[in-house]
């Protein structure tokens, strides 16, 4: 029978999986509902892809065996939905590659904190094994599983992206920690939401591991009453471990398999608990892929993090600028305004994702001198905020904020850019946000 494939979503992920299934001998239709880019038209172009973008055909569509959809694409999407009707299978880019590779897969998802871990882990493991790193970060997985290069892989994995899977089951998967995100595509339901990120681990066996956050109240409460096969290997800084990671006299404690590692928080390259917890769930991996301890102790030593993640950009006038830009939702927000130290401008906003802000509250009213808002609809933040802090801002666009923040800012202040929203109604993506922020200060 002849395999043809729709591909929805002409970015990343479907130019990957449009370049694996042609090299598995799958008929490929690439379907864009608004424009490609032109670096993808030209892959697809230069490897003779159909394509198509501004709307979608669905005679063609209709014709596919299975269906690759992009993650930022919704299941409601009417498109999607008449596939469902039809029976057709719908799949994320993960589950498609997966098939095609015997590789180990290490595989993290998260409410915040997996891009750290991703990267940390991927930087543990790249001194000694053969691996790559992909998912919601880099390459295409798809794209590199087609390169047949590489024995081990390192995937960043969103709710969207588990919520395509069938089979997909990694070797080892990492739960960083959850809190509400995204709910507006999950019906406004937290459990919704939750039970997307274990769908990391249903399909492991008794040979797998799940490393998570045993301190999370909502994963805890989730394994309670949902058994799963894989080794549990928890993390805490709370209490000490039998296998896993703990903290005991400000040192990280590794013990798996009858092997001990140790090492001083104080000597960690990025530094405040939510990085410990990232470091204890990257070194985890690390002692059981088997990685030389010295590997382990020098790559945290020297890990500095990844871009718009609390990323230092300038010292002006002795305010110093920081792009959070990877802050899509309160909780990491939370994060960033905890580890503030000096009086802060906090630049916020974007496409709310039934953001629920009390819990910034008190931060807000202890860190924070100034908030500017950032989106097309700021009446929540207002209401949240108006109350506590003296000055709120609306601005229309990201060179108007900076500015706005220069002139509100003083000497030992800091300007953070921490949206804890999304960020489709100005930029392309949190990626372009940051971008914008960072070269917005250097113009100052």
């Amino acid at each position: 029978m002849k395999k043809v494939i729709a591909i929805l979503g002409g970015g990343e992920s479907g130019v990957g999986t449009a370049l694996l299934a042609k090299k598995k001998g799958y008929e490929v239709f690439v379907s864009d509902f608004g424009n490609i880019k032109e670096k993808y038209k030209k892959v697809l172009i230069e490897n003779s892809i159909i394509w198509e973008e501004g709307g979608h055909s669905e005679a063609e569509i209709l014709k596919a065996t299975v269906v690759m959809k992009s993650p930022g694409i919704s299941e409601k999407a009417p498109i999607v939905k008449l596939l469902l009707e039809k029976g057709i299978p719908v799949i994320s880019e993960i589950e498609f590659a997966s098939q095609f590779t015997d590789a180990t897969i290490v595989g993290v998802t998260g409410s915040n904190g997996k891009t750290t871990t991703a990267s940390l882990t991927y930087s543990l493991l790249k001194q000694d094994l053969n691996v790559a790193l992909g998912g919601n970060i880099g390459d295409s997985f798809a794209q590199q599983v087609s390169e047949e290069k590489y024995e081990n892989f390192v995937l960043e994995l969103s709710s969207f992206q588990l919520d395509g899977i069938k089979d997909f089951a990694p070797h080892i998967a990492i739960l960083t920690n959850l809190s509400p995100d995204h709910l507006d595509r999950y019906d406004y339901k937290y459990e919704n939401y939750i039970a997307s990120k274990f769908r990391i681990t249903m399909n492991q066996t008794e040979d797998d591991y799940f490393i998570y956050d045993a301190d999370d109240v909502a994963i805890k409460k989730w394994l309670d009453t949902h058994p799963i096969k894989a080794k549990k290997l928890p993390f805490s800084l709370q209490h000490k471990v039998e296998e896993g990671a703990f903290i005991e006299n400000e040192n990280i404690h590794i013990n798996i398999h009858n092997t001990h590692f140790t090492m001083p928080i104080a000597a960690l390259g990025l530094q405040g608990q939510h990085n410990t917890k990232n470091a204890m769930a990257a070194s985890t991996v690390a002692t059981l892929l088997k990685i030389r301890k010295a590997t382990i102790r020098e790559c945290l030593e020297n890990f500095q993090g990844v871009e718009h993640r609390l990323e230092k950009v300038l010292k002006i006038n002795n305010v110093m600028y920081i792009n959070d830009s990877k802050a899509t939702n309160v909780n990491a927000t939370f994060y960033a305004l905890d580890s503030m130290q000096t009086p802060t401008v906090w630049i916020v906003g974007g496409v709310d994702k039934g953001n629920d802000y009390t819990e910034l509250l008190r931060l807000v009213n202890e860190k924070v001198k100034a908030i500017i808002c950032l989106g097309v609809d700021n009446e929540k933040i207002k209401a949240h905020f108006g109350n506590i802090v003296e000055t709120i801002v609306e601005t229309a666009g990201m060179e108007e904020a900076v500015k706005v923040a220069y002139k509100l800012a003083d000497r030992n202040d800091t300007v953070l850019l921490s949206p804890a929203c999304a960020s489709f109604d100005l930029f392309e993506n949190y990626e372009d946000r940051g971008r914008q922020f960072k070269e917005a200060v250097r113009r100052l």
